[in-house]
């Protein structure tokens, strides 16, 4: 029960790795709020709540800094602090980058990074006045590590927040408040499986068998394997690491080629 007792605001928690995280995060103790854009939030609230868990779900579009901070205002008022923020809220769509337009950017630019800084602009001043807090970012080993065709938006905005979390873990360091990214390489996530129809519409389980058979361990990861490490982030088990990105992708960046030794 390493976060009991602690609040956590998690975005984009009704699916993918952030329903994970919501699972290990409940599972270690702690009580959970999600904000979504996908009504799907309050099914999962629902379900989680029936089994005894201290969740509450908003809807929330975190591109619209009105209704971030009213939901962050009513945790403030319900529970009195947030102690952890868990930036997970992302998109990713596959586009060749002469073919995408400025929308299809500013989509990904405005969910990714702008969605990610309004959320942490609302909640780091109740950690600040707390002189504690615990932030954590995800990114991906895209764009920091590695890139595919198609990727070059979604890269983008994964490699600007290992400077978010940098920047921000420097200056906050003195009121106690941890900033770490999290870097996943390929997780079974709806994200991932969107990705793979995109790529081949016609057989998508093709291109997650392939991406499973260059992986090391020879399989995608799984959500509660994300939740743990951000769980573990998340407590005092991590007090003194902050400004640092973990990765957990299966030891896909580790081949030098595909073919070598094979």
């Amino acid at each position: 029960m390493k976060l009991d007792g602690k609040i956590a605001y998690i975005t984009g928690g009704a699916m993918g790795n952030g329903l994970g995280i919501v699972k290990m995060f409940l599972k270690h103790g702690a009580t959970v709020v999600i904000a979504d854009y996908n009504e799907r939030v309050f099914e999962v609230e629902e379900v989680l709540k029936a089994k005894g868990y201290p969740i509450k779900g908003y809807q929330v579009d975190i591109r619209n800094k009105d209704m971030v901070k009213a939901s962050v205002e009513d945790v403030i008022k319900q529970y009195g602090r947030i102690d952890i923020l868990v930036n997970n809220a992302g998109v990713s769509k596959l586009k060749n980058f002469i073919e995408m337009t400025d929308e299809e950017r500013d989509y990904h630019f405005d969910i990714n990074i702008i969605g990610t800084w309004n959320v942490t602009k609302a909640v780091l001043p109740y950690m600040v006045e707390n002189h504690y807090g615990k932030i954590i970012n995800l990114s991906s080993v895209t764009g920091v590590m590695v890139a595919d065709p198609g990727e070059v938006a979604y890269a983008t905005t994964k490699a600007a927040l290992i400077g978010f979390t940098k920047a921000l873990a420097r200056e906050y360091a003195p009121y106690h408040i941890n900033v770490n990214a999290i870097l996943p390489g390929y997780i079974k996530t709806p994200m991932v499986e969107g990705m793979a129809i995109d790529s081949n519409k016609e057989d998508p389980k093709s291109v997650v068998d392939q991406i499973a058979s260059a992986i090391p361990m020879g399989r995608l990861g799984k959500i509660n394997e994300i939740g743990e490490l951000a769980a573990f982030l998340a407590s005092e088990e991590a007090s003194y690491i902050t400004g640092s990105s973990m990765v957990i992708d299966g030891g896909s960046t580790l081949p030098e080629t595909i073919s070598m030794g094979q």
